[in-house]
């Protein structure tokens, strides 16, 4: 019995792991490595490491959500609206971690010996920066969204029977 569970354990924890993670990283630890250390440029270097350690974290728990929800209700997944929840937040992620970051982190070697906020890049930092928030205020919304109203346990056979 409890080991017919397990997926559906390690799909809560998968959605708890991700949305649980995003949310302490980018609203309680970070803003305390920036008030807390003296030197921006090194609070900025380890929130960017722990951004991007997130970010495979995240990636793990959407593909296990996607596979679980797949596996779950099949070609009905389409139709469950926590699994374009999970698709919407791994686009937001992939976005962000493989389109935005990069370029920023181009910018900050671009600076160097200068902290990009002091050099001629820094009005494109901050503009990349600020599309990069709003990318994971977003997703940390949908999170919200997607803890709140999970995934029902139900399987595409009860669906099918249920319609």
């Amino acid at each position: 019995m409890i080991a017919r569970n397990i997926p559906y354990f390690l799909a809560n924890l998968s959605r708890t792991l991700w949305v649980g993670g995003t949310w302490a990283l980018g609203y309680l630890a970070v803003p305390v490595l920036f008030k807390t250390l003296p030197d921006r440029q090194l609070a900025g270097l380890l929130a960017g490491q722990m951004f991007t350690w997130m970010a495979y974290v995240g990636i793990g728990c959407a593909i296990y959500l996607l596979a679980y929800q797949i596996h779950q209700f099949g070609r009905l997944v389409w139709k469950q609206k926590s699994f374009l929840l999970i698709v919407s937040m791994l686009i937001l992620l992939l976005v962000g971690q493989f389109a935005i970051q990069p370029i920023m982190v181009d910018l900050k070697a671009q600076a160097l010996p200068l902290d990009v906020m002091q050099s001629a890049l820094a009005s494109q930092f901050k503009a990349l920066h600020g599309v990069s928030s709003i990318l994971y205020l977003v997703q940390s919304l949908l999170g919200v969204v997607l803890v709140i109203n999970p995934p029902r346990v139900e399987t595409a056979r009860t669906l099918r029977v249920s319609a």
